[in-house]
């Protein structure tokens, strides 16, 4: 292959316009940085105001510090990307929370705050950016699922159930908008070395990582490992997946444990 093929392989999102939740760390970091050298323009939200910092230097890439749970925040990561970029061709849902508890021990408060962000957040963001991309008739939305979006394990009724919603979310939305050439997919990630645990474990990498050893690979994943697959599905490679949860989990939501 000649190097300009190959360059052109790898700026296959050269001048798209995207919106990354959840990107001050993780996936969504990672997810965030893979579309910009990809040629993307991304606009990258997070709760934490440390997303500031960490994109300070790449004016590719604007930072947007919100809660993905609140209209408000998602209509102004819509409004920037389109009024600093002039559109909008890719959102990606990653945004997400957990807590490691039985229901019978879970408060009503922890069970609305991961509903609120792993699956209410995806509705709103996806809502404004529909609103955006269907005039264009073309655009690609990217949920970060999880094998939790079709098996679980006790003590993550909520995660599980926000995560069941988002695969419907992402089933529903494909439907409505494919007709406007806007693809609705999802990728079910299996255990990754994140921050994810952080708030209620101090182990949380480390738990993640030997959690991730019960898959068939034997091994949790990078989250450099889960942005290839957004990438491909938000790029036009990907143009004849429509609704899908391509699972990315080491074999995890194929074997009987």
């Amino acid at each position: 292959m000649k190097n300009n093929e190959s360059n052109n392989i790898h700026r296959d999102l050269d001048g798209k316009v995207a919106i990354v939740t959840g990107a001050a760390s993780g996936i969504g970091l990672a997810i965030a940085k893979l579309l910009e050298a990809r040629g993307a323009f991304v606009v990258a939200e997070d709760i934490n105001p440390t997303v500031n910092g960490v994109f300070k230097d790449n004016e590719r890439i604007i930072p947007v510090v919100g809660d993905v749970a609140t209209e408000q925040s998602a209509q102004e990561a819509v409004a920037i990307a389109t009024e600093r970029f002039g559109k909008l061709d890719i959102l990606v849902n990653n945004a997400a929370r957990i807590v490691y508890k039985n229901a019978i021990d879970m408060t009503l408060e922890e069970w609305n705050s991961i509903m609120d962000v792993t699956a209410t957040g995806v509705f709103l963001h996806s809502r404004e950016a529909l609103k955006a991309m269907i005039p264009n008739k073309t655009g690609a939305i990217v949920n970060i699922g999880s094998y939790a979006c079709y098996q679980t394990f006790p003590g993550i009724s909520a995660y599980a159930a926000a995560k069941g919603a988002l695969a419907q979310i992402t089933r529903t939305l494909a439907l409505e908008a494919i007709e406007h050439g806007i693809r609705v997919n999802a990728v079910g990630a299996g255990d990754v070395v994140t921050n994810l645990l952080n708030t209620f474990r101090e182990d949380g990498r480390d738990f993640l990582a030997e959690h991730g050893k019960q898959a068939p690979i034997k091994r949790a994943a990078q989250p450099e490992e889960i942005a290839e697959v957004v990438a491909f599905l938000a790029s036009d490679k990907a143009s004849f997946l429509v609704g899908s949860i391509v699972m990315a989990d080491g074999g995890m939501s194929v074997v009987i444990q």
